[in-house]
C-alpha cells in the first residue's frame, strides 16, 4: 500500500476508463485506507516444476472418472456409501449412502454424450489445420521428422526396416494374434 500510495502522489499511476474517478486524491485514498486495514495474506507458489509436474497436474483433471475407488466404502442391500469432502466444513470427510440407482444417476452426469469431446485443441492443435501447422512448426524449428509411411505404399525391401518410419530397425520380441488361441477357430 505504502508504494502504491508513493506511485500516486509520483503522478506515476495512471487511471483510465472507469477507473479514472480515481486520479482524483479524495477517492484514491477512499479506496485505500479500507485496504491497508485488512490483515493481507500472501500466498506464493513456487514455479512449477517442469513439463512433466504441468502433465501430471493436468491428467488429474483430463483422465480421471468422476470417483475412484477408494472412495467407495460399500454396495449393500441396493445402496452404495462413499466418502465425500465437505468442503463447507474445512474439508472434512463424510460418507454419504445413496440407493444404486440414485448414485448411478449421479455418476452418469459426468459422461459425456456422444459426440463432445474432454479435450479440445486450440491453435496449431486445432483439428481443420493441425497436419499444415505442425509442418510449418517442424520447419520453423528446423526438425526433421520422418514421414508417416511409404510414399509408394509398398512394404520396405529389408524385413528389419521399421514398416511405419522406414527409419528404425525392427526387432520382432513377440508375435500377438488379434485372436487368443483358446477362441481360435480349430476346424
Amino acid at each position: 500500500m505504502r508504494s502504491l500510495r508513493h506511485a500516486f502522489r509520483n503522478g506515476t499511476l495512471h487511471f483510465h476508463g472507469e477507473l479514472k474517478p480515481l486520479s482524483d486524491p479524495a477517492t484514491f485514498e477512499a479506496l485505500c485506507h479500507p485496504a491497508a486495514q485488512l490483515d493481507w495474506v500472501v500466498h506464493v507458489k513456487p514455479p512449477f516444476g517442469g513439463p512433466r509436474r504441468v502433465l501430471k497436474y493436468l491428467a488429474r483433471y483430463t483422465h480421471r472418472v468422476a470417483i475412484s475407488n477408494h472412495r467407495l466404502r460399500s454396495l449393500e442391500n441396493g445402496h452404495v456409501s462413499f466418502e465425500w469432502k465437505d468442503y463447507t466444513h474445512r474439508s472434512r470427510t463424510q460418507l454419504m449412502t445413496l440407493d444404486a440407482v440414485e448414485f448411478l444417476r449421479r455418476f452418469l452426469l459426468h459422461v459425456l454424450p456422444t459426440g463432445l469431446v474432454r479435450i479440445r485443441q486450440f491453435g496449431f492443435l486445432s483439428n481443420r489445420h493441425r497436419a499444415h501447422k505442425l509442418q510449418l512448426c517442424r520447419a520453423l524449428l528446423a526438425i526433421r521428422f520422418p514421414a508417416r509411411c511409404n510414399p509408394a505404399g509398398a512394404p520396405s525391401l529389408d524385413p528389419q526396416t521399421c514398416p511405419w518410419c522406414q527409419l528404425g530397425h525392427l526387432i520382432v520380441i513377440e508375435l500377438i494374434s488379434a485372436v487368443p488361441p483358446a477362441f481360435a477357430d480349430t476346424s
